[in-house]
């Protein structure tokens, strides 16, 4: 991304122990070495501000949404505490290209990480994963999905729909494919000399909420805002989509 992203442009909330900022896409949450320091990450924008902050998770670089940074120490360790006990609550939305009605799916499937980062289902390599899937609004074509992942393994979201039969839009990874407008809209005006572009250029997940009980003893739930171009799928999808009784 070659726009220089500032941390005041990604807060969307924070108090005394906490800051949650909302991540775009395309942007590492460490430094990647294949990148040799030419991509901004998340970790550089929040250590400029101030050295003692840290990150309390990760998300995949494409990954749009809320990520948790801890300001003080004992902020992080309170927070680590949290996610080892599986006491945060992560919903993610994705966009799947099926259009299902989906009610408490609960996925269990134990999944391993290969030496190329790419995961698998395995029953004898992988650890115990867990994610609830449910439907939040059914289109003709596709599906907009809530999943709430209830253990924290890399890609789980994205192999576990595509163990549903449910690949995530864009995540050709895991046997998604690209959404183009012309799938869902008659005479899609298009230039003879290009190629028609997909409405969103990467796999669609946002992680849209986070849930926990802060060093308070209060409740917190945070949202993150759809990006940009996951907002614009969802409006061409909510105008050209739209299931017809």
């Amino acid at each position: 991304m070659s726009k220089r992203i500032t941390f005041d442009q990604l807060v969307v909330f924070e108090s005394d122990d906490f800051i949650a900022i909302n991540k775009p896409p395309f942007v590492p949450s460490l430094h990647e070495r294949f990148d040799e320091g030419k991509a901004q990450s998340i970790v550089e924008i929040v250590k400029a501000v101030n050295e003692d902050y840290s990150l309390c998770h990760r998300l995949d670089r494409e990954t749009s949404g809320v990520m948790l940074v801890a300001k003080h120490a004992e902020a992080y360790r309170f927070m680590s505490l949290l996610f080892e006990n599986r006491q945060v609550k992560k919903t993610y939305h994705a966009i799947v290209s099926a259009p299902v009605n989906i009610q408490d799916l609960t996925v269990e499937l134990s999944l391993y990480t290969d030496s190329k980062r790419r995961v698998q289902i395995s029953r004898s390599k992988g650890k115990p994963s867990v994610t609830i899937i449910n439907t939040l609004k059914k289109y003709k074509h596709f599906t907009l999905l809530a999943c709430q992942p209830i253990t924290g393994r890399l890609h789980q979201i994205r192999v576990h729909c595509m163990a549903q039969n449910l690949p995530l839009v864009g995540d050709t990874l895991y046997g998604g494919k690209p959404a183009y407008l012309s799938m869902i809209k008659r005479k899609v005006q298009q230039s003879k000399d290009s190629e028609e572009k997909p409405m969103i250029g990467r796999f669609a997940l946002h992680a849209h909420c986070i849930e926990f009980t802060n060093m308070q003893g209060e409740l917190v739930a945070i949202t993150a805002p759809y990006a940009n171009d996951f907002e614009v799928f969802v409006k061409l999808l909510d105008k050209y989509d739209i299931e017809t009784a």
